[in-house]
């Protein structure tokens, strides 16, 4: 599911170099922390959020067809903050 999304987003960003995805198990929840390049950030998350909201609906029926229970966050590097689900 890791290089699903990674590839997802590496065809998204000007930037793919500076794609880092990390990955947590908690308790039967899989989070996937994703960094990009600063200039990339507006470029993720899109118009009123449309973007992302779509990257994680594609990972969510995934996830439900794989049978584990997924979450994305986006760490915003500048200020330190994740946005999450």
């Amino acid at each position: 599911m890791q290089e699903f999304l990674e590839y997802i987003i590496n065809q998204i960003v000007n930037k793919p170099e500076e794609v880092k995805i990390s990955k947590q198990d908690e308790s039967g929840l899989i989070v996937y922390m994703i960094e990009v390049a600063d200039e990339d950030m507006g470029v993720i998350i899109g118009k009123e959020g449309r973007t992302i909201k779509s990257i994680r609906s594609l990972i969510k029926a995934k996830a439900i067809k794989d049978g584990v229970r997924v979450r994305i966050e986006l760490i915003d590097k500048q200020n330190q903050q994740n946005d999450q689900i």
